[in-house]
């Protein structure tokens, strides 16, 4: 994973009022291309010749509208464009952001809490994990695709972190569903996961339909698509 700070004076005013938040970053088409505005036709963004736009959405970390910049972590993986960008960025290498987006709202009362995710959801997790009340229990359960993708979060009592490993023979997010429909949560327990749209529509169903949680205690998020480029959905 690598580390990006942007900044700008067009970032005058930008702030970020709740942890887990996101951010939309329009990249250029190709590495070293011109970054164009795209324009939005009704339906969707398109660049000036057609084509679809470049954009990601990323979790924005240290914010500091003072300095009006603010970071994103990417996971390196190989063809990913986010990727090439961010292992080749440089100062002075453009970017264009919207947002941000909603974040959320911790229970300042809540006793318990599970927080789940896969690699996408790493930067949101390590954000959200020092700003929980002290006295809460935390269960984190991450999915890795690949074991050089852990990294150290941020220590905190009273928590407990479980890293499952991916399957190559099942669908992206699989092992972090099973951990989260496997857990131990009661209704009180405030629920935040983000991964894989099939995977965590797949725990959403179960915290709902099966156990009866109430929604009012759970976030869960779409991070991407498999077999998408880019895609973000919200489940």
């Amino acid at each position: 994973m690598v580390r990006v700070t942007l900044g700008g004076p067009d970032l005058e005013g930008f702030s970020i009022d709740e942890p887990a938040a996101s951010v939309r970053l329009l990249l250029p088409a190709e590495p070293g291309a011109e970054l164009l505005r795209p324009v939005w036709d009704g339906n969707e963004f398109l660049l000036p010749d057609g084509r679809r736009p470049v954009i990601r959405t990323l979790t924005p970390l240290r914010s500091d509208p003072t300095a009006r910049t603010f970071d994103v972590e990417v996971v390196l993986h190989d063809g990913g464009r986010v990727s090439q960008w961010a292992a080749s960025a440089e100062p002075g290498t453009p970017a264009a952001v919207s947002g941000p987006g909603r974040g959320y709202t911790i229970d300042a009362s809540a006793d318990a809490f599970l927080l789940a995710g896969d690699e996408t959801a790493l930067p949101a997790i390590s954000e959200l994990l020092p700003l929980l009340p002290a006295s809460a229990t935390v269960a984190v359960h991450v999915e890795l695709a690949h074991p050089d993708a852990r990294l150290a979060l941020p220590d905190r009592y009273g928590t407990e972190i479980a890293w499952h490993d991916a399957s190559a023979d099942a669908p992206p997010g699989t092992a972090l569903a099973d951990a989260v429909i496997a857990a131990a949560v009661d209704a009180d327990t405030r629920i935040w996961a983000a991964g894989e749209a099939a995977s965590v529509q797949r725990i959403r169903r179960h915290l709902f339909s099966d156990r009866g949680l109430p929604r009012t205690n759970t976030t869960i998020r779409g991070y991407w698509k498999h077999g998408r480029a880019g895609g973000d959905e919200e489940a």
